[in-house]
């Protein structure tokens, strides 16, 4: 979707980036490595072009069913949006690399967290509340009928064109993230003389399920959080202006204390990923 490709395009520069975190901290151009070619080759062969088929096929549900047909798309956005989903990635893997580089392994792996949680933020709870239902409404399947508020498609949404499309790319985008993401972070544990034997022996399967628990629990569910505090402190506050605001920062605020401080939860899962920071 339009409006949240640009952070998931940034989540998945920073999860490539900090998966090779072991092999780039003492890389000095990052952007001649292979990790950095393989993202850049991954971006726009295969998630650049995925956004423009859904934006091309079906426009209103890739717009979160803002245009309603080809006509209401500008020329200008439809360069702006396939372009940033190359240059998102860019900036999220650059920045990763950054933290990497100064030791902080942990800041580099929050970088594709906060990717995916703005980007199920903006699908689940959007800019009006209504998010998950402009997601979950394909009107390729309801006789063209454009969307409304409080249309959706509810579970049969998994029989829409849509979904069928979606599950069909799913075939290139998550082997192509998800087989050099366990590969980098088993082969980085490997070659790192200064981690535990035990440590240096990664599980890929359970590499890739804590790799999953990380996007599809901690990201996701934050997100939810999120949404739900901003809904209602908007509600009583009677501003959804201020309910963003408030409900993000106070959100943010419990999150670092309940889930991302040392030994919470959400620090805990992706410890799984980066293992442990570099010896100062």
């Amino acid at each position: 979707m339009v409006q949240v490709d640009v952070f998931w395009a940034y989540a998945l520069g920073s999860t490539f980036a900090s998966a090779a975190a072991r092999q780039l901290k003492e890389e000095d151009k990052p952007f001649t490595s292979k990790y950095f070619v393989y993202n850049l080759l991954f971006l726009s062969c295969i998630f650049a072009p995925s956004g423009i088929y859904l934006l091309w096929n079906f426009p209103d549900w890739e717009t979160m069913q803002v245009a309603r047909s080809h006509l209401d798309l500008q020329a200008w956005l439809v360069v702006i949006f396939s372009v940033t989903n190359i240059t998102q990635g860019i900036l999220g893997f650059w920045i990763s690399y950054k933290f990497i580089r100064m030791g902080k392994f942990f800041a580099a792996h929050m970088q594709w967290f906060l990717g995916y949680f703005f980007m199920f933020f903006i699908l689940l709870h959007g800019w009006d509340g209504l998010g998950w239902q402009r997601f979950l409404y394909d009107s390729s399947v309801n006789n063209g009928a454009h969307w409304a508020p409080g249309m959706h498609m509810g579970l049969g949404f998994l029989t829409s064109n849509v979904c069928y499309t979606l599950l069909g790319m799913g075939l290139f985008v998550v082997p192509g993230l998800g087989i050099p993401v366990i590969r980098w972070i088993a082969q980085g544990a490997a070659l790192d003389a200064t981690l535990p034997k035990e440590k240096s022996r990664q599980n890929p399967l359970m590499l890739g399920v804590w790799l999953l628990t990380a996007i599809f629990a901690v990201s996701l569910l934050s997100a939810g959080g999120a949404g739900l505090a901003v809904h209602y402190i908007g509600k009583l506050l009677g501003s959804q202006g201020l309910g963003f605001i408030i409900g993000l920062a106070a959100f943010g605020a419990a999150a670092y204390f309940l889930l991302f401080k040392p030994q919470m939860p959400g620090y805990r899962v992706l410890q799984q990923l980066f293992i442990e920071e570099p010896a100062a």
